[in-house]
Formats: C-alpha cells, sequence, structure tokens
C-alpha cells in the first residue's frame, strides 16, 4: 500500500504549526498573553517535525519543504506585526525579513542544484560556522527558538515590561530580551555567510557550465 505522505506525524506537525500561529495573529491586537503562548506553541513543535521524521522513518521532500516555508511564513508575519508595533524600526525588521528569505531560498536551490536531498545536508568540507548550524541539533534548536522568542518578546515588550525583578526595576521581558537578542543577531550572521556560500555554489556551477560549453564549441569547430 502506498504510503500518504500528507498523513505523515511530522508533516501533520507542521500543519499544527500554522493553525496556532495564525491562531495567534488573530489574537495579536486582542489578548497579548493568548497570542504569545500560542505563537511559541507554534515555534516549540518545529523542535518535534524533524526528529520524529527520522524515528518513525517519515522523511520525505515535502516535509522538507514544509518545514522550510513555515518557518519563513511564521516568522515574516510576525515581523510584519512588529513593523506595525514599532515603525521606528521597521527597516530592521524588513531587513531581517529579506535577508531570511533570501538566504534560505537561494542556500536550498544551490543546495539541489550540487545534487542534495535538502538544504541541512552539509558537506563536512564547507564552512564551519554552516556546518555546526546544520549538523548539531542542540545549536540548531537553541538558534531558531531563542529567534523565535527574541521576536515574540518584541511582541510583548509593546504592551507591558513583564514581571518586575525585585531592586531591579527592569521587566521581566526586557531582560529576557537583552538575553534573546544576541542569538538572534548570530542567527542573521549566520544567514548571511550560507548566503554567501550558496551564491558562490551557484557561480562555481555557472563557471562550469560556461566552459563545457565553450569546450563543446571548439570541439565543434574542430571537426568541421
Amino acid at each position: 500500500m502506498t504510503d500518504n505522505i500528507f498523513l505523515f506525524v511530522p508533516n501533520i506537525i507542521d500543519y499544527c504549526r500554522v493553525i496556532f500561529a495564525f491562531m495567534s495573529f488573530y489574537y495579536m491586537p486582542t489578548d497579548h498573553y493568548k497570542a504569545a503562548c500560542l505563537y511559541l506553541l507554534s515555534g516549540f513543535l518545529d523542535e518535534f517535525d524533524g526528529r520524529l521524521a527520522r524515528l518513525l522513518k517519515q522523511t520525505s521532500k515535502l516535509g522538507a519543504l514544509l518545514d522550510q516555508l513555515t518557518d519563513r511564513i511564521i516568522t515574516m508575519c510576525m515581523c510584519a506585526v512588529l513593523c506595525h508595533f514599532y515603525p521606528t524600526y521597521i527597516l530592521f525588521f524588513q531587513f531581517s525579513m529579506a535577508l531570511d528569505i533570501f538566504s534560505h531560498w537561494v542556500y536550498l536551490h544551490s543546495s539541489l542544484m550540487i545534487g542534495k536531498e535538502n538544504h541541512k545536508h552539509v558537506d563536512l568540507s564547507e564552512n564551519f560556522i554552516v556546518r555546526h548550524y546544520y549538523t548539531n541539533e542542540h545549536v540548531l534548536s537553541v538558534m531558531c527558538l531563542g529567534n523565535e522568542i527574541f521576536y515574540c518578546l518584541l511582541y510583548l515588550r509593546h504592551f507591558t515590561i513583564g514581571p518586575v525583578l525585585g531592586n531591579l526595576s527592569i521587566g521581566l521581558w526586557t531582560l529576557l530580551l537583552f538575553v534573546a537578542a544576541p542569538i538572534t543577531i548570530a542567527k542573521m550572521v549566520i544567514s548571511g555567510v550560507q548566503m554567501v556560500i550558496a551564491c558562490r555554489n551557484i557561480a562555481a556551477i555557472d563557471i562550469t557550465e560556461r566552459e563545457k560549453e565553450a569546450r563543446e564549441e571548439r570541439n565543434k569547430y574542430k571537426g568541421e
């Protein structure tokens, strides 16, 4: 019997992630705590789809694509909300969205061009930053979840500073923002690195193809 790829457990988790995310967006104008909990739940579920895919032997190209697009869409929608709440920093959010989409899109396509199954299969000969980002599950989890927490805290910080911590006179959300901010900056740097790697790989493919075409053209003239 043919497996129904659409009903693979990891893919169902991605469907749930999208549902929880858009429930979060629905509540964002009216109930910031409910919105934040739903958003973080959507991000937390991202920790399980890949692990379950390997455990249940339900890896699929559709699942890899869903995972990639779900991450991008949810983060972009949150950044769109933050552009409204923090108009002074709209350029930062626009840059973050553009870098995230472009770097992952070009890296995914470059990976497929050179024969990889998906963007997370990194050769050991490649850049050590990207290698550890994609091959070390702990690093990947901290970076991805920390990035989502940073944006979620920014959202919460628009409404309240959170519980005040003793004599520090600083809200919990503000304090956690300072902890999560370096993770987001580091993730943006990694996105930039993988973008450069991807562009160089594609340029190398172009050079190889042009050299092949030139050789074929020379051989053609020699044959005549």
